[in-house]
């Protein structure tokens, strides 16, 4: 099979796109929020491309900006991006926002991004809120090194396989996640990974909004306790400690803990067989002796 070339990507000169993409952060809720700058970009543009045209109407109306609006959303977005991409190469300026926070960050957004680009238009950032950071810095849990997950896995299955598989990560844990789901994900984590310190941000900058830290078991009976859940939620997880890296590492380790746990001796072996990646065959045979493959 011939080898392919690696293709050699030119830079494009601003003064050279007829068109300019500004991707603009918008308030969490607090409208207060817009930086300055942002509102001259989103009066000055010809046309503001929106998750949601209904929320950003009201975010335009309390600055005084009466710019044209088209929505851009998960499910129109080939559509949609194609008109938006002609309005850029005919020499139009574009502003992309979501319904809150920076575009692109888990949003659909990114397309558009990455579409733009590819055509030559320059992309330029008007930073501001972002829920995950804002999150972040108000945690107290270390931030000095990150993984932004975003949303997990709706189905409870791929969810607790994708916890499972960032159980060995050292840095914070940044997850966004439904109010319908997060006692479902907090009873996940406490099974797959054990206690560990958390914080939820639950309507960031809004009326009603809530800041809680305590161990996932905190938070799960928090959480569950409420009659009912709104808004956007920020999950906040502290990564693997040195220790349970460690554990994890050594197959004999993971096994006693897991059978400390009260798993029996095959769930235990079957376990350490799934996280380790060792054959279970030779996983029964450490752990469990030849002669009683069978027993529990």
């Amino acid at each position: 099979m011939p080898v392919a070339r690696a293709r050699t990507i030119q830079p494009v000169a601003m003064d050279e796109t007829p068109g300019r993409l500004y991707v603009v952060a918008t308030p969490l809720g607090n409208l207060e929020d817009l930086t300055p700058r942002a509102a001259r970009v989103l009066r000055e543009v010809a046309l503001i491309a929106c998750e949601d045209t209904r929320r950003t109407a009201t975010l335009l109306r309390a600055h005084g900006i009466a710019t044209p609006t088209t929505s851009y959303f998960e499910h129109n977005e080939r559509a949609k991006g194609a008109r938006i991409l002609s309005e850029l190469l005919a020499g139009r300026d574009v502003a992309l926002v979501s319904d809150a926070g920076t575009p692109a960050i888990s949003d659909p957004g990114f397309r558009l991004v990455r579409d733009a680009r590819a055509a030559g238009v320059a992309v330029l950032p008007v930073p501001g809120p972002n829920a995950a950071v804002a999150a972040l810095s108000v945690s107290g849990l270390p931030s000095d090194r990150f993984l932004f997950v975003g949303f997990l896995p709706a189905r409870s299955g791929a969810r607790k396989s994708a916890i499972e598989e960032l159980g060995r990560q050292r840095a914070t844990l940044v997850f966004y996640e439904s109010p319908h789901r997060i006692v479902d994900t907090l009873s996940q984590m406490i099974e797959v990974w054990g206690e560990r310190e958390a914080f939820v941000a639950r309507e960031a900058t809004k009326l009603h909004e809530e800041y809680l830290r305590g161990s996932l078991a905190d938070l799960r009976q928090a959480l569950s306790a409420r009659p009912a859940l709104k808004g956007e939620i920020t999950l906040i997880v502290c990564g693997a400690s040195e220790e349970r890296v460690s554990i994890e590492d050594d197959p004999e380790a993971l096994f006693a803990r897991l059978r400390a746990e009260g798993h029996t001796r095959r769930e235990a072996a079957r376990e350490v067989a799934r996280r380790t990646g060792l054959p279970a065959r030779e996983v029964y045979r450490r752990m469990l002796g030849e002669s009683d493959n069978g027993s529990s």
